[in-house]
């Protein structure tokens, strides 16, 4: 209670300590070429499974309706740059000041489950060298690959200790290597979120298979080349002793009238490999095909749609939701992939409007609806009681205010699930703050 009660009073004072830089401009002129960023984020989130607590193993996966509201200060300092030198550190925490029904917490993903208790952690601290053609970080820090990255638009961003380099001595070419060792993320990880745990244990395979992993890590390459229309990436992932992933994509982007657009085409396989290869305690061996086409037009509406096919292979609930990244592009606003029993043989489709409100008025506002439909196998997708799966309907709402700027920003998200052979579901999250 004391350690719990420490870290909610560390939380507070670092949004003190937030509130004092940015009124206390002297302070920040005061450390010259050093800069300061934060982000004070604050957020209620709601979902709502029909199985209140004490719940049901068997109603909507035992999923249990969850709520609360949180506060996520974090703080960073970034010192000048020297001979292309530089160096980040950023402390991040995440409380809900005790306000919080602990029987409603279980799938708020906020806190570590096994403990639901407010925690501080050392976010990022790096060194990195960049100049004209070379790019390399050593630490932790909030990596971008595509099947590796922070997920930052929930609450607090997951983060990575890692090597990463990045060469841009080829025109139109970045070539990509690395080595990620551990990660901390309550949102994305295999294990408690709230510490840095290896790699392998941070994933969803089988108990057995992490044990006999040995808090193995994950080696990347990749190659990209792009031009002012088109962009092709492959990229490569090997967990040591778990499995391999193979991403490969191409992008086409261009105008005509009033409408720019895009589209794209992607592969993405996943296969066991080293011990657990060897056991049949997780078996991997899939494949995603994928497509969007997505546009915006002058006058203010965009639209999206995707659709993705998954082939009829084992290993997609132990695999895809690990580590932030997502391969497809047909994904609802809060739902997804966990809700259904399995995504084998499945086929996903995606298609929203939305209207960019500045065009109105509304400076850096958009809304946007989304319909996602998930065509399930029912020989593989199946309720905890056994009952088949043929279907799952998404209807979602989005809006957004200056979500990727600085100052004051929000985002509000709303989706109603159908499920079959499940009672509806519904989510919202409500989440702002303020960024400098």
């Amino acid at each position: 209670m004391v350690l719990q009660l420490n870290k909610k009073f560390i939380i507070a004072s670092m949004g003190a300590l937030f509130t004092s830089l940015y009124a206390d401009t002297d302070v920040l002129e005061g450390i010259n070429d050093w800069s300061v960023s934060g982000n004070l984020k604050m957020g209620y989130v709601n979902y709502d499974y029909g199985n209140p607590p004490p719940s049901s193993g068997i109603i909507n996966k035992g999923h249990t309706d969850s709520r609360g509201f949180y506060t996520i200060p974090k703080v960073s300092l970034l010192t000048p740059k020297y001979a292309g030198f530089s160096a980040k550190v950023t402390v991040a925490g995440a409380t809900d000041f005790g306000i919080n029904d602990p029987a409603y917490e279980s799938r708020n993903w906020v806190f570590s489950p096994s403990d639901l208790e407010s925690y501080i952690i050392l976010q990022e601290l790096f060194v990195n060298y960049t100049d004209a053609q070379h790019n390399l970080t050593i630490g932790r820090y909030e990596l971008e690959t595509p099947l590796l990255e922070p997920d930052d638009y929930y609450m607090l961003a997951d983060t990575y200790e890692t090597i990463s380099y990045i060469n841009s001595s080829i025109n139109s070419v970045d070539l990509y290597a690395g080595y990620v060792a551990r990660m901390a993320g309550v949102w994305d990880s295999g294990a408690n979120g709230t510490e840095f745990h290896s790699m392998s244990e941070t994933s969803f395979v089988d108990q057995r298979d992490k044990d006999n992993a040995d808090d193995s890590g994950l080696i990347y390459g990749a190659i990209e080349y792009k031009d002012d229309k088109n962009k092709a990436k492959v990229w490569e992932y090997y967990v040591v002793h778990l499995y391999n992933i193979f991403l490969a994509q191409y992008d086409f982007s261009d105008s005509v009238g009033g409408l720019s657009y895009n589209m794209a085409l992607q592969f993405t396989n996943y296969k066991e490999v080293g011990r657990l290869a060897s056991n049949n305690y997780t078996n991997i061996d899939y494949s995603i095909y994928a497509l969007k086409f997505d546009g915006a037009f002058k006058n203010g509406f965009e639209f999206a749609t995707g659709a993705s096919k998954f082939s009829n292979g084992e290993g997609i609930g132990s695999t895809l939701s690990a580590w932030g990244g997502f391969p497809t592009f047909t994904y609802g606003y809060i739902f997804n992939w966990f809700e259904t029993g399995d995504l084998r043989n499945a086929r996903l489709y995606k298609a929203e409007l939305a209207y960019d409100l500045s065009k109105i008025g509304l400076n850096n506002s958009w809304i946007g609806y989304r319909y996602t439909y998930y065509d399930l196998d029912s020989d593989y997708s199946t309720t905890v009681s056994g009952d088949p799966q043929s279907s799952m309907k998404l209807n979602g709402l989005r809006f957004k205010y200056n979500a990727s700027g600085n100052g004051l920003y929000f985002i509000a998200n709303y989706e109603h699930r159908v499920l079959s052979n499940e009672p509806n579901a519904y989510g919202y999250r409500l989440i702002g703050g303020y960024k400098f």
